[in-house]
Parts: C-alpha cells; sequence; structure tokens
C-alpha cells in the first residue's frame, strides 16, 4: 500500500519560472487541435458541402467523435497509471503529442472528396484520443512544477496560455489562409489547398510548442513493482478505485462532481456561438470577434482565478465562479434580444450578449483552472496520472448532459413561444448542469480538510 501522501506535498523544492513556461506552452501550442482543427477551421471544412450532404457529414463526423469518447473513457486511467509506474510520464506525453502532430498533418492529404470524409473524421477522432492521452500525462505534471503554495496560480496560467494560443493560432490561420491577407501559393482553393494547408500549420504548431516541457521538466521516478498486463491493469484500477473510496470518498465525490459542472463549462463555449447567432442574430464574423474577446477575457479570469485559489482555495473560487456563471446566463435568458430601457439608456440584445457573454467566459477559465488543481492536490505520491486518467473519464461519461438538455429545452419551449424564439431557452439546460454541478459540489469538502487516499501497490 502506497501511504496518504500527496505527489504534491513531495515538492518542497522552489518555483522554477523556466519549468512553469514550458508546460505552459504546452497548452499554447495543443491550442492548434482543439481550437482550429476540431471547433473553428477543419470539422467545418470537413462538415461542408464538398464532402456531400452536410447533414451525412456531420453524422460521420459525430459518430468517429462518439467512438472516440468511449475509447478515452475506458482507456484514460489506464494510459496515466502505466505512465506513473514506468516513470514515463514526459516520455508519453511526447509520443502521445508527437501522434496527435502526425494525425493532424496527415489531414493535408483529405481532399474535399466525399469518398475521403471517414479518412478524415477518423484523423480527427483519433487525434482526439491520443491528445487527451497526452492531457493525462500533461495535468499530472502540475504536480511536478508547482508547490503547495503556488498550484492554483501555475494552473491558471497553463489555461490562460491555451486560451490565448487558441486565438493567436486562429488569426494566424485567418490572415494566412481562410482571408489571406496576401496572395501567396498557400492562398489557393483549388482542392481547398488553403484548408488542407491549415493542418500542416497546426501540425507545426503543436510540434514547436510541445518540445519545451520534454527538455525542461524532468521525468518522475520509476517505481519497483511487477509489470501488469491489459486487464491486470483494470483489476488494479479497480482495487485503487475502491481504496480511494475507503480512505478518500471526497475524491471520488468531487470527480463526480466536477464532472458535472465541467460539462457545463464545455457547453458554454460549445453552444455560445449558436445562440450568439441563432438567438441574437451575430453575423459570422461578429462570432468570430466575440470568440476573440471571450477567450482573452477566459485567459484573464484564470489567471486571476489562480491567484485567488492560493489565497482562498479551489473550492471556492469554483463555487463563485458557477453562481456567476448562473447570474449571467440567467440575465442573457431574460433580457435576451429585446431592447430594455436601462436608467435613460437603451440596452439592446448585442449589448446584452457582449456583457453577459464576456461574463461568462470570465467565469469559465477560473473554474475550469481550480478543478484540475483542486484534484491535483488530493493525487496520492505517483499515482497523478491514474487519477488525472479518472477525471477524463467521468468527464466522459455524463458528457451527453449538456448537450441533451439544450435540445431538450428547446424542444419544450418550441410549441410555446414565438417562432424563432425557443433556441434562446437552450441556456435553460446548461443552467440545470451547471446548477446541479454546484449541487453535487457543496458537500465536497476543500482539499485542505480530504485525507490522501491510500492506495495498494500493484
Amino acid at each position: 500500500m502506497t501511504s496518504g501522501v500527496s505527489e504534491l506535498s513531495r515538492h518542497t523544492a522552489p518555483l522554477r519560472r523556466r519549468q512553469v513556461v514550458a508546460w505552459a506552452a504546452w497548452d499554447w501550442g495543443s491550442a492548434a487541435f482543439n481550437a482550429v482543427m476540431t471547433t473553428f477551421v477543419f470539422t467545418v471544412y470537413l462538415t461542408s458541402k464538398a464532402f456531400g450532404s452536410e447533414d451525412h457529414a456531420s453524422s460521420v463526423l459525430g459518430a468517429a467523435l462518439g467512438i472516440a469518447g468511449l475509447a478515452i473513457a475506458l482507456l484514460a486511467p489506464v494510459t496515466g497509471q502505466r505512465s506513473d509506474s514506468g516513470g514515463r510520464r514526459r516520455l508519453w506525453l511526447g509520443v502521445n503529442t508527437g501522434v496527435v502532430a502526425v494525425l493532424t498533418g496527415a489531414c493535408f492529404f483529405v481532399y474535399p472528396r466525399p469518398e475521403l470524409l471517414v479518412l478524415g473524421a477518423s484523423f480527427i477522432a483519433a487525434g482526439h484520443v491520443f491528445s487527451e492521452f497526452a492531457g493525462v500525462n500533461y495535468n499530472a505534471m502540475l504536480d511536478q512544477i508547482a508547490t503547495p503554495r503556488t498550484i492554483g496560480k501555475v494552473s491558471g496560467f497553463g489555461w490562460a496560455a491555451g486560451y490565448l494560443g487558441g486565438i493567436v493560432a486562429l488569426l494566424l490561420v485567418l490572415v494566412l489562409f481562410v482571408q489571406p491577407a496576401f496572395a501567396w501559393f498557400g492562398a489557393s482553393t483549388e482542392e481547398s489547398l488553403n484548408i488542407r494547408l491549415v493542418a500542416v500549420f497546426s501540425m507545426l504548431w503543436i510540434i514547436v510548442f510541445s518540445l519545451p516541457v520534454l527538455f525542461a521538466v524532468p521525468e518522475v521516478a520509476r517505481r519497483r513493482q511487477a509489470r501488469l498486463g491489459f486487464f491486470a491493469s483494470y483489476a488494479l484500477l479497480w482495487r485503487r478505485i475502491r481504496a480511494i473510496w475507503a480512505t478518500s470518498p471526497h475524491t471520488i465525490y468531487f470527480l463526480l462532481a466536477s464532472a458535472v459542472f465541467r460539462d457545463g463549462l464545455a457547453a458554454v463555449f460549445t453552444f455560445g456561438g449558436v445562440i450568439a447567432a441563432g438567438t441574437f442574430g451575430f453575423s459570422l464574423s461578429q462570432v468570430i470577434f466575440f470568440a476573440i474577446f471571450g477567450n482573452v477575457v477566459a485567459a484573464a479570469g484564470a489567471v486571476l482565478g489562480g491567484v485567488l485559489d492560493d489565497v482562498v482555495g479551489p473550492k471556492r473560487v469554483i463555487v463563485g465562479s458557477l453562481v456567476g456563471l448562473l447570474v449571467a446566463a440567467g440575465a442573457i435568458l431574460s433580457l435576451g434580444n429585446e431592447t430594455h430601457s436601462l436608467g435613460g439608456m437603451e440596452w439592446n440584445g448585442a449589448l446584452t450578449f457582449w456583457v453577459f457573454g464576456l461574463l461568462l467566459c470570465l467565469f469559465v477559465g477560473p473554474a475550469q483552472s481550480s478543478a484540475r488543481a483542486y484534484l491535483a492536490r488530493l493525487a496520492p505520491d505517483g499515482e497523478a496520472g491514474e487519477l488525472f486518467g479518472l477525471y477524463a473519464t467521468t468527464g466522459r461519461a455524463v458528457s451527453f448532459l449538456a448537450p441533451s438538455l439544450f435540445s431538450l429545452s428547446i424542444a419544450i419551449a418550441a410549441p410555446l413561444v414565438a417562432p424563432g424564439q425557443a433556441q434562446r431557452w437552450g441556456i435553460v439546460g446548461i443552467m440545470a448542469v451547471l446548477l446541479a454541478g454546484l449541487l453535487v459540489l457543496l458537500p465536497v469538502k476543500p482539499p485542505a480538510k480530504v485525507a490522501t487516499a491510500v492506495v495498494p501497490a500493484a
């Protein structure tokens, strides 16, 4: 059995800024896959008419990502477990990131032809799997580079780097490939060359910004234990989950609570642009403009939340952020796209979304950052990878909640409101998930009052 000592408490050396910057650079680099490839550019290309029916293409992409989500849920904890025990956390971060880069670059060969749709969707889906595996090891490294006094700030800095990296990458993609500011061969739209070159750009972005962490952060110590087969690893995982439940149940409570509210946080970004366009009449350029400002505000929120995390603790930051999200979402829901008179000033729908939409972004960053810092504080010595694997698994297990409730809320509202007004009520579904996560979190003790789990060795 391992003693009930956290991995973070073992790190008493002074904070090394070079390591922190190198670690955060990985998040900056990974934004090329998350923001460019899967959110704003390449998946939009894959679901365009170039690949046949847009409905069919969207269905194929959705099915591929669904399979990827299942693979992540099943494999992430064991992936973390093996990198922990083998003393290969940095190695597997590098290997998995390298695979993501190769899969991203391979998207260059997805020409705009219907018969290549499955290939492109498979590249993106596989990239999701290996990106999540890399993220497990990346998150576990937080315990290696931060100290108990600085873990909130370091986690917030990493999240902020990811937000800002996505903005810079998107702006470069916009001016070089999508709406080129000058004529060059990469601007050619023949055979969608400009969009396919975005994949090459993203691959290089990932590689360049992922290298520093592989040189700056040392490898974890290898533990002496018997090598386990694939299925034996799951048996050990189950024994450790039971041990965590027996010796540190609030760790399990937090995993469950965070799974719920993190799904709500993801929905804020997933459906924010949809609501901006459908309910508030934003054009595509206005949506992109808002997304840029929103990411800047989210980055600022993550940094501020990280500072508060080290002062008041992660639970208070998360609770405060969830309350702020509910207030901002409630304002968008109640005010809608109507014009209101406020103190002699006209307050229109666009202003409503800009003000309260940016407030949503402000509170998302701290909640995400402090959730990671909370769990990192509780990771048993040498088990951070496995615990963050469980973090990924629980998140995937409930990832249907917010999308389902968003759609259900719209369906319920449709016959009760004027035509074109139902989408706005999808916000109720997102708020329900955020509120549920908040209510499940409230009884969970702050990490300072939670015992570190005692888990069995292999």
